[in-house]
């Protein structure tokens, strides 16, 4: 029988992701920091091609974080590097005496280098349909399938991706995007003005995230024509579309990627936060964090009619829907007064009491709690 104390109370974690720890801070960060005040993490980037031979870079980060990137061979062939990282994989498992674990799965894709692990809980948590991203490996739908089938838990990033997979897992939970509040609640008292926004005009209409395939951008280049005197401010990494793609205007201003921390001095001065989405296969399912993250900055919102948005920020009227260009710009006038509006803070404050990443990673503990409970009754059961 396995303890259950050794998996919630003393947690050691393997985390197996797709995105780089220190690329954009949202779910994985989130979640898996609020796990490692308990215990070990350890967070399994994807590899970078450019040693002479395999190895795994160990960098400690606060409380009991470890991100773990596995470095290999330029030109390494597909099925070498799932080789290579599961040796470099059970190297660590060896040399970090894990014994009782939890495997913790952001990318399905690893299942072709862990599938042999034997972790006490199987996690996994489906933050994005990723099949519909652009540059999806040919294997991941597969690899998700034979993921479902492992998982003794299955955590969804929104309430569409859950129920687009619930039949897919007996235990699906749907956990849609949660928000640290005191920290984006700083940006409703002025903040001292970072330097790059400084000499930015009002009004000023503002963007942050990653910067992607899933961003509209002929709609943000129509309302920058629309209103050339208002100011778009787009914060976060350009990702798998061309600098050349994106529209450019006087009045749009592409700030770069900018530490978690900062954030709220950048929204701060802002009139409006806006959610530009395109509507396709890559946002079908996505549930935008900065959604409640704008919310508690005290920004009025705008948005395109992305589902999970909509429901349930627009039919709550925290948020206001529109996807052509006339509509935006529509929407955006009547939300520029109601930045300090008393009444529609109070109504978003309302919300997000319920909406606490603390919440979320609450909930998650407790249902791993109740699956290791009736783990181990069944294996008492067995043994009787």
């Amino acid at each position: 029988m396995r303890a259950e104390t050794c998996i919630l109370d003393n947690m050691q974690v393997i985390a197996l992701s797709h995105l780089r720890w220190d690329f954009v801070y949202q779910r994985p960060q989130h979640l898996l920091s609020r796990f490692a005040k308990r215990g070990r993490v350890f967070f399994w980037e994807e590899p970078i091609f450019d040693s002479d031979s395999p190895r795994l870079d160990l960098s400690k980060r606060e409380d009991g974080l470890t991100v773990c990137v596995p470095h290999l061979p330029a030109g390494t062939a597909e099925e070498d590097s799932f080789r290579m990282q599961r040796e470099l994989l059970d190297g660590l498992l060896a040399s970090e005496d894990f014994r009782e674990y939890a495997a913790w799965y952001y990318t399905p894709m690893a299942m072709n280098f862990s599938r042999h692990l034997d972790p006490a809980v199987t996690v996994y948590d489906c933050m994005d349909e990723l099949s519909a991203f652009r540059g999806a490996p040919p294997g991941l739908r597969h690899a998700e399938a034979e993921l479902f089938q492992r998982a003794d838990l299955v955590f969804t990033g929104g309430q569409s991706l859950y129920e687009a997979k619930r039949n897919q897992h007996r235990n699906a939970h749907p956990f849609p995007s949660s928000i640290d509040t005191e920290h984006f609640k700083q940006a409703r008292v002025q903040q001292a003005e970072p330097a790059d926004q400084q000499a930015i005009p009002h009004p000023r209409i503002g963007f942050a995230g990653v910067i992607d395939e899933r961003l509209d951008i002929q709609l943000l280049g129509d309302v920058a024509k629309l209103r050339p005197d208002w100011h778009l401010v787009m914060l976060g990494p350009v990702v798998k579309i061309s600098d050349n793609d994106l529209p450019k205007a006087p009045n749009i201003h592409y700030l770069g990627s900018k530490n978690y921390k900062d954030l709220p001095a950048y929204m701060s001065g802002w009139d409006i936060g806006m959610l530009p989405f395109a509507r396709n296969e890559s946002t079908r399912y996505i549930s935008p964090t900065k959604t409640p993250e704008y919310l508690a900055a005290g920004l009025p919102v705008v948005s395109t009619s992305i589902t999970d948005v909509v429901r349930p920020y627009g039919e709550l009227g925290l948020v206001s829907i529109a996807d052509d260009p006339e509509a935006f710009v529509k929407a955006c006038d009547t939300l520029l007064p109601l930045k300090h509006d008393t009444e529609r803070l109070v109504q978003a404050d309302k919300f997000l009491a319920t909406n606490s990443w603390d919440i979320t990673w609450g909930k998650m503990n407790d249902l791993l709690h109740r699956h290791m409970r009736r783990s181990a009754d069944a294996s008492v059961a067995q043994a009787s």
